[in-house]
């Protein structure tokens, strides 16, 4: 599959065109940020294994978003029965799981490997009684953090078009890593523009909730008010990534199934 190789612009030209695409079918993706919403949020009432299992399905929750967006950008209505649609086919199922299980394993190979080299650091942050000295350990997560995310950055480019490639054209998980490391190395400043700009969104939306904040606004009042603009932002970038993979690999791709 030939990756192509896309202008700077690009990574805004994503974002507008998700924007376009949750035009067309707001409330059915405002719907699916919400279950998203959802699912994060109940993962992190199970400590742990809660959100091992969060990452392990993101794989199954992507695809649906692409199948989604690919169906409202062919003009079909997302009626509530089709959401799971993607994920009728056993093969398919089994495969975006074992996607989901390889980059668990790579998330945790990456935290471990940001860790390991400041474990001297993170075991001075805590006093001869056991307990830990806050201000110190912030200071001592900082190196990995920082490291981890570097880490990460390699980890979304392989995982990143992985899922539309086993889902759609049920190639092998080798393949589809490797195809979407070589789509992602080759627009890397688009993507660059691309996750700069929603950093940039989800600032200054914080942003705004810290000026109300200041104006006298109480904190409670300020998240009710900024919770349904979240939901949307959050919907539009789950459309972006349609667009993405279709000014990459081309229209026709998306279409074979």
């Amino acid at each position: 599959m030939q990756a192509a190789i896309l202008p700077l612009a690009s990574g805004w030209s994503w974002i507008q065109d998700g924007f376009q695409l949750f035009k067309r079918q707001p409330m059915a993706m405002f719907f699916w940020s919400l279950m998203t919403g959802f699912l994060i949020t109940v993962s992190y009432l199970i400590p742990l294994f809660g959100q091992m299992a969060l990452i392990a399905s993101t794989p199954l929750l992507t695809f649906i978003t692409l199948s989604a967006c690919r169906n409202i950008a062919a003009g079909r209505p997302m009626l509530l029965s089709m959401w799971l649609e993607p994920l009728r086919d056993m093969e398919t199922r089994k495969r975006l799981l074992g996607l989901g299980f390889a980059y668990l394993a790579c998330c945790l190979a990456a935290g471990f490997l940001a860790t390991l080299p400041f474990m001297d650091g993170l075991m001075a942050a805590m006093d001869a009684d056991g307990e830990l000295n806050e201000q110190a350990l912030m200071a001592a997560m900082r190196g990995p953090f920082i490291t981890f995310g570097l880490l990460y950055v390699v980890v979304s480019g392989l995982f990143w078009h992985a899922p539309a490639l086993i889902g759609w054209h049920r190639i092998k998980m080798s393949q589809a890593l490797f195809f979407s490391m070589v789509a992602c190395w080759r627009n890397k400043w688009p993507f660059l523009v691309y996750g700069c700009s929603w950093a940039a969104i989800f600032f200054g939306v914080q942003m705004v909730g810290t000026f109300f904040t200041g104006m006298g606004m109480s904190p409670g009042a300020v998240q009710i008010m900024l919770t349904p603009v979240n939901i949307i932002i959050a919907a539009v970038l789950y459309c972006s990534f349609y667009p993405a993979y279709v000014s990459v690999f081309g229209e026709h791709y998306a279409a074979q199934r």
